[in-house]
């Protein structure tokens, strides 16, 4: 019997080491004079000071892309997922107020793919330039046999700061009124069943299934919204109670997370119409609008809480920002979520 390599049981090492340094230049383009190591390093090494900070608190979150990995595969579209990946954790730690300073990728796959990987990596590296967060470091595993043949799986964490007397939520309470803001779509949620119904009925996602204006690809593709620049608008300049990313479980799911005991919410779904992508999803499953709601976005994948008197000024301002905003409901004493209509 003739010796065993790595390669053999699947790992190519060499391989794995030549697509590394491949991104190299990619992602020192997102680091900045707070970064203090250089590419290889064990660790990656980010300058602690934050002078212009009273009482400065690191925000922490990590998220992974799910399955909506399998339809990027399925439609032969990557880089949007390294989009995904970061904008997620970005709003994750919005929502609390942070900035964003420093990003960690975590991919693997059950046989490393050269162009694959460095088109994923290239999506991280621009969504991290485009929110100012460092790709301070990363993982690159092959696993055979754990993952399947043309698969991956891309995890992200993310590290922010905010100034402790600026953390959100603050002052929320009954009266307050709530701000829709638009998503892009399904973002990274829901994927599970996207995936089940497209193989289901042999789905082209090249092609309008009907009343999309767009490919189905297109439509379900299109990248996680990033709200970092809009919410650096508001902070200075409106009083903004509270935040609400809008992700698995729904508006009713994530927006009690950032509710004090006994305030609850109503929202009218009539103040919106949900994008096309979350109609034809409700027809094609079929799917209760219910259950629907309680599984998507439904195209709202911002809540901004804020007093009665500054909710028109919000809405202009987001406007103005070029998102799509709307009164969608009112805070009220009580628990959870209830739908006006």
């Amino acid at each position: 019997m003739g010796g065993m390599t790595y390669r053999d049981a699947g790992v190519d090492i060499d391989k794995k080491m030549s697509a590394v340094g491949s991104i190299g230049d990619l992602v020192k383009t997102t680091f900045g004079p707070r970064v203090l190591h250089d590419l290889g390093s064990f660790g990656g090494m980010f300058s602690g000071a934050f002078p212009e900070l009273d009482e400065p608190v690191l925000v922490a979150t990590n998220d992974g892309v799910g399955t909506k990995v399998r339809t990027g595969v399925r439609a032969q579209r990557v880089r949007g997922l390294g989009h995904d990946i970061v904008n997620h954790c970005v709003n994750d730690i919005l929502v609390q107020g942070a900035e964003p300073l420093f990003f960690l990728d975590y991919f693997a796959s059950s046989v490393l793919e050269p162009t694959v990987f460095g088109e994923v990596i290239a999506g991280i590296a621009e969504a991290c330039r485009a929110s100012g967060a460092a790709l301070l470091g990363g993982e690159t595993a092959e696993m055979p046999g754990v993952y399947c043949a043309g698969e991956f799986d891309i995890v992200g964490c993310i590290v922010g700061v905010v100034d402790r007397a600026k953390v959100w939520p603050r002052d929320v309470g009954a009266g307050d009124v709530m701000v829709g803001v638009r998503s892009d779509g399904l973002h990274t949620n829901g994927f599970s069943l996207v995936n089940r119904l497209i193989e289901r009925d042999d789905m082209d996602l090249t092609t309008d299934p009907g009343g999309l204006g767009e490919s189905l690809g297109d439509a379900l593709l299109r990248p996680h919204r990033c709200y970092l620049n809009p919410v650096r608008t508001l902070r200075d300049t409106h009083s903004i109670h509270a935040l609400a990313h809008i992700t698995g479980g729904g508006i009713e799911d994530n927006l009690p997370r950032v509710l004090p005991d006994g305030v609850g919410a109503e929202v009218d779904r009539s103040s919106w119409t949900p994008n096309p992508v979350f109609e034809w999803l409700c027809q094609a499953a079929p799917m209760d609008r219910d259950e629907a709601y309680h599984v998507f976005n439904m195209g709202c994948g911002l809540i901004v809480v804020t007093d009665a008197a500054s909710a028109d000024g919000v809405v202009e301002a987001l406007n103005a920002d070029g998102e799509e905003a709307w009164i969608m409901g009112r805070l009220v004493e009580g628990e959870g979520v209830t739908y006006t209509s």
